[in-house]
């Protein structure tokens, strides 16, 4: 009767794992008896007899059948050897279907069905490429500065204080934001989020229901279209013109309208504050929620930058979105946003509803890093590091596919957009571009609804001018390489409306 062991056990000392002569026969055991290997109703030897079968210590033996009655995968009784359980308790207690049955698949949400259904984010395998966009050059950032911010804010982290959002950063953020945004806001206002994209998704959840209409721009930025629609609002891609989003004489009548009006995403548009100033009184006249997101704005490079739509506000509809992992670096992880002052309680409710919270030590590290002017000298140098950049990826596509791109310089930013001669297809491009290393995002998939121009979405912020010149010599062999006839005809590339 011993022998069935002998060859289901094989205990190894000195394992290469790591594991203990306990924990060898606890797994082998349990495998064996969830397997079938060892059937219910089977006696096993004593645990003495197992101990001088297998060579090891009668305890050990003795703890792991004890341990195994205890999870129910054996019955023991005073003067017996233990026995497998019957079929029925193993089932109840992992879960298998034993008798083979299949199992039935399990049900999603229809939230989770919409986010499977979406194409954001737009993702790379393995780890950044040139010319990936949204990305700062975290290569010069201060790290032995934020360092020291962290290990003194962590050796000084608050213990019981319920408070989620610290007042050290958001005296420090408004004070950053009035001064270099135009911002107008209290305190109690900002809520410190984990992500600009949690921001978006906590705003959709508590201003809209099912349903409901949510304008966004028409190309535009992804993750707000791909938080909305989870959110189950009916989402409408809205045109461009010169001004940003060209909603005169629009007769449907959203809940909520995005835009990102300082360096629309991805155009680089500027709405100008004439078309500002319209938009908010026509949300005004339908009672919709603006949202601004102001992803990039502390990088801007010709004339003088344009005060934060959230400023011109006197009605208390504006949603103002930022994050630090532009300005900083990415995995930073801190984001914001700044509510209508009376909406300023419901959305901290909301933020602990969702367990959006920032650990309080890394708040206090920004608040240090603002404080101590950290963060504005970073800002300015890296600025002056991005439009260099900025000239450079321009420079290097004029030079490697002019013939083949158009593309408007942006006045801020972290990327720009190329748009492509009428022949490619953009998405064909970018397939092909990762193959060779380069990320470049097809244009099309910013469009929500069919796509009125191909273009591709390159960012520089985060690549310098080597791999900047490299990138550009791959596009510009891959355009050469895909194009055709027609595409040698010079045609200028189709652009927006507008």
């Amino acid at each position: 009767m011993g022998d069935i062991l002998a060859g289901l056990i094989d205990i190894e000392r000195g394992s290469a794992s790591g594991e203990t002569l306990t924990r060898q026969l606890y797994d082998q055991l349990r495998a064996a008896i969830l397997s079938g290997a060892l059937p219910p109703g089977h006696r096993l030897p004593s645990s003495r007899d197992c101990a001088l079968q297998l060579g090891i210590a009668r305890n050990t033996v003795s703890a792991v059948i004890d341990q195994l009655a205890m999870e129910g995968y054996l019955d023991v009784a005073q003067g017996r050897r233990p026995t497998v359980a019957a079929a029925e308790r193993q089932t109840l207690l992992t879960g298998r279907n034993i008798a083979g049955r299949a199992p039935k698949p399990l049900g999603l949400s229809r939230w989770a069905e919409r986010v499977r259904k979406s194409d954001w984010p737009f993702v790379n395998k393995g780890p950044p490429q040139p010319l990936a966009t949204v990305l700062a050059d975290s290569r010069l950032f201060p790290h032995d500065i934020w360092a020291r911010c962290l290990r003194r804010a962590a050796r000084r982290a608050p213990t019981g204080d319920p408070a989620i959002n610290r007042a050290s950063l958001r005296t420090a953020l408004l004070r950053h934001l009035t001064e270099h945004r135009g911002v107008r806001a209290e305190a109690r206002q900002i809520i410190i989020m984990p992500s600009a994209q949690a921001s978006l998704e906590l705003i959709a959840r508590v201003l809209l229901d099912a349903g409901d209409l949510a304008w966004v721009e028409s190309p535009g930025y992804g993750g707000a279209r791909a938080a909305l629609d989870a959110a189950g609002a009916s989402v409408r891609g809205i045109a461009l013109d010169r001004g940003g989003l060209a909603f005169k004489g629009r007769r449907d009548r959203p809940r909520l309208i995005f835009v990102t009006p300082s360096h629309q995403h991805p155009t680089g548009r500027l709405m100008p504050v004439s078309r500002r100033q319209q938009l908010l009184g026509f949300a005004n006249d339908i009672g919709a929620a603006i949202v601004e997101d102001d992803y990039d704005s502390e990088f801007h490079y010709d004339g003088r930058p344009v005060a934060a739509l959230q400023g011109l506000d006197d009605s208390g509809r504006v949603f103002y979105v930022g994050t630090f992992s532009k300005s900083m670096f990415s995995d930073v992880r801190s984001g914001y946003a700044i509510v209508p002052p009376d909406l300023a309680d419901l959305f901290e409710k909301a933020q602990r509803h969702g367990s959006h919270i920032v650990p309080a030590p890394v708040q206090d590290a920004l608040a240090e890093f603002i404080d101590d002017g950290h963060f504005a000298a970073h800002i300015r140098k890296m600025t002056r590091v991005y439009r260099s950049r900025r000239d450079h990826l321009l420079q290097a596509l004029r030079m490697h596919a002019g013939d083949h791109l158009t593309i408007e310089p942006p006045a801020g930013g972290m990327q720009l957009l190329a748009y492509l001669n009428p022949q490619y297809d953009d998405r064909t491009i970018s397939a092909r571009l990762a193959e060779l290393g380069v990320t470049a995002r097809p244009l099309s998939m910013h469009f929500a609804g069919p796509a009125s121009a191909q273009g591709l979405f390159l960012g520089f912020a985060a690549w310098n001018e080597r791999e900047i010149d490299k990138a550009a010599a791959i596009i510009g062999q891959v355009l050469r390489d895909t194009a055709t006839p027609r595409g040698r005809s010079g045609k200028a590339p189709k652009r927006p409306k507008g």
